[in-house]
């Protein structure tokens, strides 16, 4: 498709997003771009799906924390659809789980709410165009996940929970960020320490990064 081609048949949008405020933001900002047009905009999965036939969306922005059906359940079923929908996840979350998971279900984007408004436009031409827009934080977590061992012990929470480790986080803060209580994450260290034959977190952290268990 020519640039000109958008001119003449603008590209269709839906938003998912449960903040009224962030959704009439978006919609607001796309349509003042000719070449985009929001067919519609919902508060949830279940009323986007219900009428996806009907709006015919070329590009979803879909949020992942959602009422009701999540983001990544949501993809997987637009998907199933009506497979050429292109979905851009945009949301606050960033941890590994999340960002693999959503690419799984079909999306082939994942931006942050915190990208400048030009980058949601220019990421919105470059999935028609047939790119993978992703914010430069969530690109260098996909990059990283491939030069990882992929032969390793530990499970994709447990190797969360190592690296934030190695970012210097404390017990508190990875159980807020990773949305879990702090005795879990106690327990998922304990785990740690044993497959990986070692008593404490210098030794887990020095072990899994010469092993490439984590970046």
């Amino acid at each position: 498709m020519k640039d000109s081609d958008f001119l003449i048949n603008p590209i269709r949008i839906s938003l998912v997003e449960d903040d009224e405020i962030i959704r009439e933001g978006f919609s607001v900002l796309l349509n003042q771009t000719p070449k985009f047009n929001v067919v519609s905009t919902y508060g949830n999965c279940e009323d986007f799906l219900k009428n996806i036939n009907n709006d015919k969306p070329q590009v979803v922005l879909m949020d992942i924390e959602l009422p009701g059906m999540n983001g990544i359940e949501g993809i997987e079923k637009a998907k199933k659809i009506n497979p050429k929908i292109q979905v851009i996840v945009v949301t606050v979350y960033e941890n590994d789980d999340l960002v693999f998971k959503a690419l799984c279900a079909g999306a082939g984007g994942y931006l942050t709410k915190n990208v400048p408004s030009q980058y949601l436009s220019d990421a919105i031409f470059e999935i028609i165009n047939g790119g993978a827009p992703m914010s430069t934080n969530i690109a260098r977590k996909v990059v990283a996940s491939f030069q990882k061992n992929h032969h390793s012990p530990l499970s994709a929470r447990e190797t969360e929970v190592l690296e934030l480790l190695a970012k210097g986080k404390s017990y508190s803060n990875i159980a807020e960020e990773l949305f879990v209580e702090k005795e879990t994450v106690r327990t998922h260290i304990k785990n740690i320490y044993w497959k990986l034959e070692v008593h404490s977190k210098a030794e887990a952290l020095e072990k899994a990064k010469k092993e490439k268990y984590i970046s």
